[in-house]
């Protein structure tokens, strides 16, 4: 069986190999006049030494959590048999998660810094290269996402489980793999708040003081913030998103492998539970070489509609999925005589990957200009920014209706299918529902790639912009943000739908780890933690959004003392330099300051309820799984929503920019801005972070 690990090695290793090729494209194309690569250097400058002073608070959280980790985790099976020590192992395997998530985001950030400026220079020869070269840039996220999140995964197995078999019961091995995505997910949540905090105070100071209160255009280069706002595209929004699906991708795998350790485990025979544990790692297999492929199917023509182009890539990629997995799932488990419909297991797949495609068409629906909820917002923006911010929110809110109708059909129909697949096994069903989880994500190579390009595309605008290009050229880079506005609250949507399938696994493998066969809503500490879980995502969107605003607020009044203090600045004259580099920095410290208590919380919060009361830790997850998922698709849609409304608006339409409409409709993007790439995409990586905690520290809780 080590060779199909080495399999599933091999495959993550040619999408690495494809990343590394489009890599070597986008750096051969022109970067432009040297006016172009000096604004884009300032970016690159910006995010790579943010990138590198948020990694060395990392450092030091992962340094403590590795310690821990390897002190307390012993390995004790629900049945109270002897406990085997664990901890070092996990341990490792923990480390290696988090080098893969801190190495999959600054390879792919310091691409997208290079890919911006070389979109912007293509954009000067008509649409079709400037699209191009803004996904090869995202492809080469997308695919180390995947490349790396597999091969670690790989890793793991064959050294742990297959060659030291460091401890012989299946759970106890699923134990130790499941540290890798706890150092996958605790990277992500610092990844995906800081960078959220980053990218929205720079954005929100750029937009209110340079748009409403000094009349000039986006990226316009007087306005001191608008480096830091094409710096925060980067890391919020490419190593930001791209740590986020990383852990989405690599908790999908594990929750099937965490699960398969006790339904496979029923005939006592090794390798049927070696199958049951290398199938999610398979699918994962095959997902990688369809994305590969889809990248091949991105073409765009001058004069196409370029959502088509992106589009045609995403489908082809999960076709191929499709019809991969189906032979893949019927031969692998054909002679484990229990399983008695393989084919069942498949439909779960197919009703994970459809329910992601379903969900991200409600995502593109409510936050494209293309329809209605979008079109109603901007409509509202003629009464003022109040009657705006109403029409957002209600469309956010509507729109996890849909959501949800589409995720608990997914959970149902994948745990109908498991279940017909081996109807005498025991949890069979919440295997299939883990197996929707990466059927989700099996395309995430494609997934981040077709997100990716959203920043770079909008990076080229303000490139664009500061450069003073020709309007033509800022048009085309318009559209291509306009476009990335879109992807990226798909790609959020398969985040946040995956989060809920993803989570559902996880806190079903905790239950069978610390030995609970119901939750008894009859006892106090579970109904305490029920609430404490409702409340907390709560708790941590208020602290998400507040430190938005208070970064937002040392960068608007930064601004206005610009404006005001450097003769000629505000009226463009000749000489007059913004100082974009304190700009830069107040974004950088408030980030970093204002990351780690969130993040800590979500981490530390179920340890401690865990260590009073495994039911109670039950409560709070199940509280902070079903709150959790619900605000993360209502913020990311509302924020979506509102952002292209905006830009509706600056397309000429509803009397275009400048105008009252257009202001009121600046401040419903202002205000969805911390909700769409700060606390919305950051609540699905804080439920399935509680999750994997609970299941990692599972043998402490037993103890």
């Amino acid at each position: 069986m080590e060779y199909w690990a080495l399999a599933t090695g091999g495959t993550a290793l040619v999408g690495l190999i494809m990343a590394f090729i489009y890599a070597g494209m986008v750096v051969r194309q022109d970067p432009g006049d040297e006016k172009m690569q000096s604004i884009a250097a300032a970016i690159r400058e910006g995010a790579m030494a943010f990138i590198r002073r948020e990694y060395r608070v990392l450092v030091g959280f992962v340094v403590i959590v590795f310690a821990l980790i390897a002190v307390f985790i012993w390995y004790k099976p629900p049945d109270g048999s002897e406990s085997t020590y664990t901890g070092i192992y996990t341990a490792i395997a923990y480390l290696l998660g988090a080098i893969c998530s801190m190495t999959a985001g600054f390879v792919g950030m310091n691409i997208a810094t290079k890919a911006n400026v070389r979109t912007t220079h293509g954009a000067e020869s008509g649409t079709r290269g400037a699209l191009i070269t803004a996904f090869r840039g995202g492809a080469v996220m997308g695919l180390t996402v995947a490349g790396l999140g597999l091969l670690g995964l790989s890793v793991v197995y064959l050294v742990f489980v297959k060659w030291w078999q460091v401890v012989s019961t299946p759970a106890g091995q699923a134990s130790i793999i499941a540290g890798f995505s706890l150092g996958a997910s605790s990277v992500a949540l610092f990844a995906r708040v800081g960078g959220g905090i980053y990218t929205k105070a720079a954005d929100v100071g750029a937009d209110l003081v340079g748009k409403v209160e000094a009349g000039i255009p986006e990226d316009d280069p007087r306005n001191p913030a608008v480096i830091a706002d094409n710096v925060g595209d980067n890391v919020g929004d490419v190593a930001g998103m791209g740590a986020d699906l990383y852990e989405s991708y690599v908790g999908s795998i594990v929750a099937p492998i965490a699960l398969a350790a006790t339904v496979f485990a029923f005939s006592g025979v090794a390798e049927d539970v070696t199958r049951g544990m290398l199938l999610p790692m398979m699918i994962a297999a095959v997902g990688i070489l369809a994305s590969v492929v889809g990248t091949f199917f991105v073409r765009a023509k001058e004069g196409a509609h370029l959502s088509r182009a992106l589009n045609s890539g995403s489908y082809a990629a999960a076709i191929i999925t499709t019809a991969g997995t189906a032979p893949l799932v019927i031969l692998w488990l054909k002679d484990i005589a229990e399983v008695k419909n393989p084919i069942g297991f498949w439909i779960s797949i197919v009703a994970g990957l459809a329910a992601g495609l379903a969900i991200g068409w409600i995502s593109e629906f409510y936050t494209s200009e293309k329809y209605k909820p979008v079109r109603e917002i901007a409509e509202s923006s003629r009464t003022g920014p109040a009657t705006t911010i109403l029409s957002g929110f209600s469309a956010g809110m509507e729109s996890t209706a849909g959501a949800i109708f589409f995720l608990v059909a997914a959970i149902a129909g994948a745990y109908i299918a498991g279940n017909w697949a081996m109807p005498d096994v025991a949890n069979s069903g919440i295997y299939g529902i883990a197996l929707a989880a990466i059927g989700m994500l099996s395309t995430t190579g494609m997934t981040v790639s077709v997100d990716a390009y959203g920043p770079i595309a909008d990076n080229a605008g303000g490139i664009a912009e500061m450069s003073g290009r020709p309007p033509e050229v800022r048009k085309i880079t318009d559209s291509l943000d306009s476009l990335g506005n879109t992807t990226a609250a798909i790609a959020k949507g398969f985040a946040i739908a995956s989060a809920g399938v993803t989570a559902l696994a996880l806190f079903k493998a905790y239950t069978e780890a610390v030995g609970i066969q119901i939750i008894d809503l009859g006892r106090w500490q579970t109904m305490v933690g029920l609430f404490l879980g409702g409340m907390f995502p709560f708790l941590f969107s208020s602290m998400a959004i507040k430190a938005v605003g208070r970064a937002a607020f040392e960068m608007i009044e930064e601004v206005r003392r610009q404006f005001r203090e450097i003769p000629g600045l505000k009226e463009g004259k000749e000489g007059a330099k913004a100082d974009y580099a304190k700009c830069v920095d107040i974004s950088t410290k408030a980030a970093l300051k204002r990351m780690v208590p969130p993040a800590t919380i979500a981490i530390v919060s179920p340890v401690i309820i865990g260590l009073w009361d495994t039911q109670a830790l039950a409560g709070y997850l199940a509280g902070a799984l079903v709150v959790g998922f619900l605000i993360a698709i209502f913020m990311a849609n509302a924020g979506g929503a509102w952002d292209n409304a905006k830009k509706y608006i600056e397309a000429g339409n509803l009397g275009g920019k400048g105008t009252p409409v257009h202001a009121a409709a600046v401040v419903g993007d202002t205000v969805g801005d911390p909700f769409k790439d700060t606390a919305g995409p950051s609540m699905n990586i804080m439920i399935k972070v509680m999750t994997v905690i609970a299941l990692v520290f599972a043998p402490l809780f037993i103890r």
